[in-house]
């Protein structure tokens, strides 16, 4: 294979990877953003829960706007971990985990 066309190869596959991250992290990120905005805003449960999930379209489009603004896709996955810990890590705070939280 020449250069051009391994150049090319390794630009169409950090595109692909980074519409998979785009996906499945921004997925993941407005997910987590979700479940935490629903425990932990200070209305009726319902209203909570509604306001989560709307804010969530917006998270994700936010994501999957890093994820092609970002320098790199290593950066992308990192700032995107970060980010999904993070909210993980408040949902283990809010007790989303703990059994006197289940329905």
């Amino acid at each position: 294979m020449s250069t051009r066309s391994m150049s090319g190869l390794t630009h169409r596959l950090a595109v692909a990877g980074r519409v998979v991250l785009a996906a499945f992290g921004g997925y993941g990120v407005a997910a987590l953003s979700a479940m935490l905005l629903a425990l932990a805003l200070p209305m009726p449960r319902s209203e909570a829960v509604s306001t989560g999930t709307l804010a969530s379209f917006a998270i994700m489009a936010g994501a999957v706007v890093w994820v092609f603004a970002a320098r790199t896709l290593g950066r992308a996955a990192l700032v995107l971990g970060l980010v999904a810990a993070s909210l993980a890590a408040g949902l283990w705070l809010a007790g989303a985990f703990s059994a006197a939280n289940a329905p």
